[in-house]
């Protein structure tokens, strides 16, 4: 199959790819520009661990072609940190001991931002339902939802641009 030459801008930064145009973003992500956080996990849209941001939603990169990503704001969990200090939700996840074996965090985090992004005011099932089809193996599950209420709950801060 012939590549095709694509955009994508991620983390605020385009890049040129010439791919096979089955690639997955994913694949695109991790394999063509190299940013590792996004973490492929089952490929069945299952596990959660591609989990990053299109355009401010949370998206399995899984179960996207690349392709379909151009023209959109795409953010990994490399990409929410600004001037090199971590985004709110990154520390709340440190400060609770979220990360466990750090498999499932990337993707856990950016369906947590993507869930904060539409509302501070969460209660406990709202967090369990927004981050429902992430896969804790370590079953972590309690101090993520720690981590995102108090992430919720205003107890960490943005950095300054």
């Amino acid at each position: 199959m012939e590549k095709k030459l694509l955009t994508l801008n991620v983390n605020g930064q385009d890049y040129e790819l010439y791919i096979n145009p089955k690639t997955l973003l994913v694949e695109a992500i991790r394999d063509h520009i190299g940013l590792t956080g996004t973490k492929r996990g089952c490929d069945t849209v299952s596990c959660g661990a591609c989990t990053l941001m299109i355009d401010g939603m949370a998206i399995k990169s899984c179960s996207v072609l690349a392709v379909q990503a151009e023209g959109h704001q795409i953010t990994t969990v490399e990409g929410l940190e600004v001037n090199g200090e971590l985004a709110p939700i990154q520390k709340a996840f440190i400060d609770n001991g979220s990360y466990q074996c750090g498999f499932c965090a990337p993707g856990m985090i950016m369906s947590a931002q993507a869930l904060l992004n539409e509302s501070k005011s969460l209660t406990e099932r709202e967090i369990k339902e927004g981050i429902e089809g992430n896969i804790c193996r370590c079953t972590g599950y309690n101090s993520i939802v720690r981590a995102i209420d108090g992430a919720a709950k205003g107890k960490y801060t943005e950095a300054k641009s």
